[in-house]
């Protein structure tokens, strides 16, 4: 049996951007008014997650955000050690990357039942660079507060990558902007640039 390559692509490097693989997932669901947008085209190496954070709508809360499509998407990561985000430029905002291994069927309201989620927030930075999340980085959250009981993730069966736009208590909003050269998980014979920057 052949191993694991160091490095396995799941958006971006030889796994183009294709703006099917990507929906919206903002705060108007809530009544909010904040909105966003994955910008990409197959012909470039680069995805732009781009829009506008809006508090006032909520009064003080709010939440702009891209996720993956489809229901049946299942990456098994169990043969790596986490995750790396190449990215090209950022407006220096905090972001949160989010995984998730179990999504359920649309309530009865037509909206979609909420799952455990696994978060990590990171900076970027304006120059960009590489951002290595490790499994034990990841935070387990239920609906934006943290759940400490829940289950670990299962990183046989990650079923849904997002990108989010967050006030974070109101510490920021308007526009946002970052631009991402891929999203892949990376195996520690991987050669390390640098470690991700912590975040409160």
């Amino acid at each position: 049996m052949s191993s694991s390559p160091s490095q396995i692509f799941l958006f971006g490097g030889n796994k183009p951007w294709s703006a099917t693989d990507w929906t919206d997932s903002d705060d108007r669901v809530r009544g909010g008014s904040s909105y966003s947008e994955l910008t990409c085209d197959p012909s470039s190496p680069t995805a732009v997650f781009h829009g506008n954070l809006d508090t006032k709508t909520l009064g003080g809360a709010g939440f702009a955000s891209q996720r993956t499509t489809g229901e049946d998407r299942s990456w098994d990561l169990s043969s790596y050690d986490g995750i790396t985000l190449d990215i090209k430029k950022s407006d220096g905002k905090k972001y949160t990357l989010i995984l998730k291994d179990e999504l359920l069927p649309k309530g009865s309201n037509g909206r979609e039942q909420s799952t455990v989620g696994w978060d990590y927030d990171f900076n970027g930075g304006n120059d960009g660079g590489k951002v290595f999340v490790h499994w034990n980085d990841f935070k387990a959250t239920y609906r934006g507060r943290e759940k400490k009981e829940a289950q670990p993730l299962d990183l046989k069966h990650v079923k849904r990558v997002s990108l989010m736009m967050r006030s974070f208590f109101g510490s920021q909003e308007g526009d946002f902007s970052l631009s991402i050269n891929s999203i892949s998980a990376f195996r520690k014979g991987e050669i390390r640039t640098d470690e991700p920057s912590p975040m409160s």
